[in-house]
């Protein structure tokens, strides 16, 4: 099985809450981000995608928390694809502190659309790049 993309991110003031840790819809946030780094590291970078009018929105999201991200921790977000049909592409993400410890687990679950938001075929390129990294 491939590696998961690891993207990195520090955990800045703006996103904790008055009790010193990330708040929750904040890691929504991140996972976003991560998935964009991820699909520019494949060459497939989100305007580009957005430019031949294809948009992935997300229709569900599933998030088990474990323990709390804290200012300025540095975590790793890593990120696969667990899916990949027809208009549905679904990723895998996990979130690590410094120290390696779980913080979360999430599935995303995406379908594929034309900017109009009309249902549309994953694009052949992105699912030549993305099948190979699908876990078996």
């Amino acid at each position: 099985m491939a590696e998961p993309f690891r993207h990195h991110h520090r955990v800045s003031y703006a996103e904790c809450t008055v009790g010193d840790h990330i708040y929750h819809s904040r890691y929504l946030d991140l996972l976003e981000a991560a998935r964009g780094e991820f699909l520019r590291a494949l060459g497939t970078p989100v305007v580009a995608l957005q430019e031949a009018d294809f948009i992935f929105p997300v229709i569900e999201a599933r998030l088990r928390y474990h323990a709390p991200a804290r200012y300025d921790d540095w975590l790793t977000i890593e990120v696969r694809p667990t899916l990949i049909e027809r208009v549905r592409l679904n990723f895998g993400h996990r979130i690590l502190n410094q120290d390696g410890k779980l913080l979360l687990e999430a599935e995303t679950f995406h379908c594929c659309t034309s900017r109009a938001e009309k249902p549309k075929r994953l694009p052949v390129e992105l699912v030549a790049k993305l099948r190979p990294l699908v876990p078996a």
